[in-house]
């Protein structure tokens, strides 16, 4: 789970970490008011819990009261990804002459956390890397042992942070290290780090992911993520969410349905083996197998599907009792639509006998003759 920033903060606060003064606001008259209050110029940022705010408008400088109203009044009710912009954070404006990256992830190559550093900041690491390879430098720590403070500086002067500024970064990146762990975080990182000239150092943003399954450990972050109240805005991925499915949009023309990730992985990579594109995916694997019919029908919200490849593989869930749900919602609503079954497995037999007696299907005989039969449908429906 991604806090957004102005909760990120409020957790890097907590572990020693110098962040701007700020106020939280919901309004165009509490947006005037705060950046009144804390002093001109501020910045108005767009509070959800997504990267490249930035780029997007999402974060505004601001000279008056005037014109925190105004912007206010344009972000709020706006729209940014999957989320409506509900909340806004009115903060003091930091002058300062350096600008670093660091942060504290999760490596699964490794396997072990990483500390990451790099001499310039404010700009997404991904750019960063791709502009300037080997710019961030990263340094595995033991979670048993922690970070080595020797080990941490020759990192942070490596990344090429002058000297000057050295000492304190590291000791940033020490009290990161404090609060990924602490906090069971997947992910913390300030980009930028700013130093001023006076030899301060403030996190001008902060990105903190916490480990969801981790939550009822720490009191502090229940509060936390009690407070995050984005409103999402609803999407096929949100709407199938919500009950209780794994749905991913991609941009071809087939749908599919299958259970299990790996089956769904598997299939999409022989549909594009053979030449299709997939537009929506659906598992119903799990405790899911007895949901086929609301697969289905969320599913085929999305118009761009020409064609619908199902494909099932039973274990302990039976094919049969999957295959009757999507039959069921094929015969109530979508009779028309170019249907091609692979069925394997566990109650294949019986699955393959109520396909072909409710829609006069036969199954393919293997799941390559399916995808290559629902690729030709969907095709041909294009015509």
């Amino acid at each position: 789970m991604l806090l957004e920033e102005h909760l990120g903060k409020r957790l890097l606060a907590e572990h020693g970490i110098q962040v701007p003064v700020s106020s939280v606001v919901s309004s165009p008259a509490e947006a005037a008011d705060a950046a009144a209050a804390l002093g001109l110029p501020a910045v108005v940022k767009i509070q959800v819990p997504a990267g490249g705010r930035g780029k997007a408008g999402g974060v505004r400088v601001v000279s008056s009261p005037e014109e925190a109203s105004a912007v206010a009044d344009e972000l709020l009710g706006s729209t940014f990804g999957a989320f409506t912009v509900s909340t806004l954070l009115v903060e003091q404006r930091i002058e300062h002459e350096r600008e670093h990256y660091v942060a504290i992830a999760d490596d699964p190559l490794r396997r072990t956390p990483v500390l990451l550093c790099a001499a310039e900041g404010g700009m997404e690491v991904e750019e960063l890397e791709r502009t300037a390879p080997g710019s961030v430098r990263a340094l595995p720590v033991s979670l048993i042992d922690g970070p080595d403070p020797q080990e941490v500086a020759e990192l942070v002067l490596g990344a090429g942070v002058a000297a000057g500024g050295c000492d304190r970064v590291v000791e940033t990146l020490l009290r990161l290290w404090r609060c990924y762990v602490d906090s069971d975080a997947e992910l913390v990182e300030v980009n930028p780090l700013a130093l001023s000239a006076g030899g301060e150092v403030w996190a001008l943003d902060a990105k903190c992911a916490l480990d969801e399954a981790a939550l009822a450990r720490h009191d502090l972050l229940g509060e936390l993520v009690a407070q995050q109240r984005p409103a999402r805005a609803e999407t096929p991925e949100s709407a199938a969410a919500a009950q209780g499915f794994l749905l991913v949009s991609l941009d071809g023309d087939i749908g599919v349905v299958a259970n299990g990730a790996g089956l769904t992985m598997a299939t999409l990579d022989v549909v594009q083996h053979y030449g299709g594109s997939v537009a929506s995916c659906i598992e119903i694997g799990g405790d899911n197998y007895t949901k086929g019919a609301e697969a289905v029908e969320l599913l085929l919200r999305d118009g761009r599907v020409r064609s619908l490849l199902v494909n099932l593989c039973g274990a302990f869930a039976r094919t049969d009792v999957m295959a009757a749900g999507v039959v069921d919602a094929l015969l109530a609503n979508h009779r028309d639509l170019p249907t091609v079954f692979s069925i394997h497995g566990t109650g294949s037999v019986e699955a393959r006998a109520l396909v072909r007696e409710r829609l006069g299907i036969s199954a393919a005989r293997t799941m390559d003759a399916a995808v290559q039969a629902a690729i030709d449908a969907a095709r041909g429906a294009r015509v």
